[in-house]
């Protein structure tokens, strides 16, 4: 498909394309539409460890600057919203609205990939993410997914690795 500014790629596209250029070892899995992690994990056949959950924080500095970021953990975690905070010392944050979350990253929740296209967008990953030799995750929307060698993933994203993930007991 041929993209203009009135059609422009979709994530998806944007994903496989950076990831053709960069030699990445991938694959994509069609299934049913599905963004709940435990459930699209079951429909895959991964584990929730390597399963990524892209979650967009915003985080207040002072009274009038937002940050946003793409906070990227295993799927059996929470983010822990301590932890955003004090990588820029802010003062508040939160999961980002629902529109938020569109705006920046061009998907519905659910479906957000592990990947920032937005330049207001700083992308993490929790450390945890690097206990597998492959991640899977929604590539963008609900009835794809690409599983990728995590070495790619760490080579073409360099994200800033950081302590962001609570394992429930």
């Amino acid at each position: 498909m041929q993209t203009t500014p009135q059609n422009p790629p979709t994530p998806f596209d944007r994903i496989l394309a950076l990831l053709d250029t960069h030699a990445a070892r991938y694959r994509v899995v069609e299934h049913l539409p599905e963004g709940r992690t435990a459930i699209i994990s079951q429909m895959r056949g991964n584990t929730l460890g390597q399963a990524v959950n892209s979650i967009v924080v915003m985080v207040k500095i002072g009274k009038k600057e937002r940050r946003y970021y793409l906070a990227n953990l295993p799927g059996d975690c929470r983010v822990n919203l301590e932890a955003v905070k004090a990588l820029c010392q802010g003062t508040y944050a939160t999961l980002a609205s629902l529109d938020k979350v569109a705006e920046l990253t061009g998907s519905q929740a659910g479906a957000v990939p592990p990947f920032s296209f937005h330049p207001n967008l700083q992308l993490i990953a929790d450390p945890l993410l690097r206990q597998n030799d492959e991640i899977v995750f929604n590539a963008g929307r609900l009835d794809r997914s690409i599983f990728m060698k995590l070495e790619d993933y760490d080579r073409i994203v360099q994200p800033l690795w950081v302590s962001i993930a609570d394992r429930p007991e």
